[in-house]
């Protein structure tokens, strides 16, 4: 561990006169500390994190179990250039299509990062404390914030090996020169998981000699080494500046790597939860409501984790739904979908699971392991390929690779079955969306899927990325003109979307830690029950998930005879509560004892 010392006082040396917040708030942070940098560097690191986070001492503690969401709360994840409208900044073109065109279907915005960067379309991060002039400045993100929860990355286990603080390691300046995580170039690092096939170690020449620098995801983006603590200072001091431009909501990318240990995996360590654990109780402190969501591509049991016990993560990216969703209506087979469904445990108050479909990345295949069999991941693999497709690889400790993920357009992966494309992708996709917005949890919609975006093949060709064929750069007056078009896809898919939402925000059995069971009526109708809080509403979310005619016979699901029931999306009523209904192929029935 590096050397850590402070002229300051010790822990020990607090007042007598701190309030009892402040006493409950530094009595926790020490147990959180200590087991991660031992007692004698945590007193005095402490009291340094309460000071970098600026936490006075009429300091408020959080309600512990709270809830800073519900029925209403949906999400756009979004490039601050995805839409562009040259010469205007970027994220004043995107607060224009936000308000224009999206509206109160989203409450919250997640901003994938604005800030200057080398590589990896902004995750390798050169300067934490600017936003990219390219696409606006400080003042852009504020006005965003006065109309939508912002939510920012925190991309805390690497920064670009162009960023100032890795020109001071090369040069042995500070801050900087002890920032970044070397090991010897004989390690032995055959345990360490990889979500990349590279060399893991990268020589670099500095004032002290040759180092070797570790690099989880890229040459380009250079680990940092956490044992240090003035790197989790320097952090600290990151979001308290997010949260002084009124930024709320974090998403700490790649945490499950932060923390690096010998003989080890050096993945979702001890450590590492700890840490966020800190993060969270120190941004909760300065600034109530401070929304924490961990953003960890592993296993589904590994990713549970992240929850803590209502005390680390406040919701987790809910990795294992997207390629799970995908192989279901491919396959017209629900019964991997809904055993996983099954097996997810409630999140407990002040906690909840960030659904996504879509995003920047590719579809994750890691959280599928042990749920679908390799025949069934190679199965989606070939048929996803055959939509134009791409996939990307990991290295494994036999020095064989493995798929890592699929590179797709959602539009484009839903366009037929593993028997091919056919004409229900839009029906196919509407209902991909319908189940992410029924089920627990806090919905987020890439900005491409609200408008039926295509796999941008020459994206991939200029860039040489995968992962670049999701991120296409819309035109604004050429999207606009789609929008407008009622004949076209991108208008059909944005005014199905808006129509869906607009219903689950006035449900609240729809609330994101609303009851659920799942239901079982067959492999072909995916089902489940939400009950609200207060247990006045149920809704029964039937999906067709097949591209063939099912039936349903309303007395399958016992309900109340007293009640009247209507399907929210039709608004059909159901007066005989024991016939039976035809759904059509990707059709979605929200069966609700009441209207709200």
């Amino acid at each position: 561990m590096t050397n850590y010392t402070n002229h300051k006082n010790t822990m020990q040396d607090y007042k007598t006169t701190d309030s009892e917040a402040m006493q409950q708030l530094i009595s926790r942070l020490q147990s959180h500390i200590y087991s991660v940098y031992g007692e004698q560097v945590g007193k005095v690191l402490c009291q340094d994190l309460i000071a970098h986070m600026g936490i006075t001492n009429e300091c408020q503690p959080p309600a512990a179990y709270t809830n800073h969401w519900d029925q209403n709360d949906v999400f756009v994840i979004t490039y601050a250039d995805s839409i562009e409208n040259k010469p205007e900044p970027a994220l004043q073109t995107l607060h224009h299509f936000l308000s224009d065109y999206l509206g109160d279907s989203v409450s919250s915005v997640h901003i994938l990062p604005f800030y200057p960067y080398s590589s990896d379309d902004g995750f390798a991060v050169i300067d934490y404390y600017q936003v990219n002039q390219s696409v606006g400045d400080w003042p852009d993100i504020q006005a965003l914030t006065k109309d939508y929860r912002v939510m920012a990355d925190v991309v805390i286990n690497h920064c670009s090996a162009r960023s100032g603080w890795f020109e001071n390691f090369k040069q042995g300046k500070h801050p900087g020169k002890d920032y970044f995580y070397c090991v010897d170039k004989d390690t032995d690092t055959s345990q360490v998981v990889r979500p990349r096939t590279h060399d893991l170690l990268r020589p670099v020449e500095t004032q002290d000699g040759e180092r070797y620098v570790w690099c989880t995801f890229s040459h380009d983006q250079v680990d940092f080494d956490f044992t240090n603590p003035k790197v989790l200072l320097e952090f600290v001091s990151v979001i308290k500046f997010y949260l002084d431009q009124g930024l709320r909501i974090f998403r700490f990318d790649a945490v499950a790597f932060i923390w690096k240990e010998e003989n080890s995996s050096c993945i979702n360590l001890m450590q590492t939860h700890e840490i966020i654990k800190c993060l969270r109780l120190l941004a909760e402190h300065y600034c109530p409501g401070s929304v924490i969501i961990t953003e960890t591509n592993v296993p589904n049991r590994q990713n549970l984790m992240y929850f803590g016990n209502a005390n680390e993560a406040h919701a987790i990216y809910n990795f294992s739904l997207p390629p799970l969703l995908l192989n279901t209506l491919i396959s017209g087979d629900c019964s991997h979908l809904k055993t996983w469904l099954m097996s997810l445990p409630p999140a407990q108050h002040g906690t909840t699971y960030f659904n996504f479909i879509a995003s920047h990345d590719g579809i994750g295949l890691r959280p599928v392991e042990g749920i679908l069999s390799q025949q069934q991941i190679d199965s989606l693999i070939n048929t996803m390929v055959n939509f134009g497709g791409q996939v990307s690889w990991r290295a494994l400790e036999n020095g064989q690779n493995q798929a890592y993920e699929i590179n797709i357009a959602l539009f484009e992966a839903l366009q037929g079955t593993s028997k091919g494309p056919d004409n229900l992708q839009i029906e196919r996709f509407i209902c991909a969306h319908a189940i992410m917005l029924a089920i627990e949890g806090i919905p987020a919609i890439y900005i491409h899927s609200f408008v039926g975006t295509l796999n941008d093949h020459e994206r991939v060709k200029h860039t040489g990325q995968n992962r670049a064929i999701n991120r296409h750069k819309w035109h604004y007056p050429s999207l606009t003109a789609q929008l407008d078009d009622s004949t076209s896809k991108e208008h059909k898919v944005l005014s199905a979307l808006h129509n869906m939402i607009a219903i689950r925000k006035a449900q609240s059995a729809f609330h994101p830690n609303a009851t659920q069971y799942t239901l079982h009526l067959g492999t072909s109708l995916f089902a489940f029950w939400r009950q609200s809080p207060d247990r006045q509403q149920s809704i029964f979310a039937i999906n067709n998930i097949s591209d063939q005619e099912q039936t349903l016979r309303l007395g399958d699901l016992n309900l109340i005879e007293l009640d009247t029931w209507v399907d929210l999306i039709s608004d059909t009523q159901f007066d005989d509560l024991y016939q039976t209904i035809t759904l059509a192929p990707y059709q979605t029935l929200w069966i609700s004892n009441k209207r709200h």
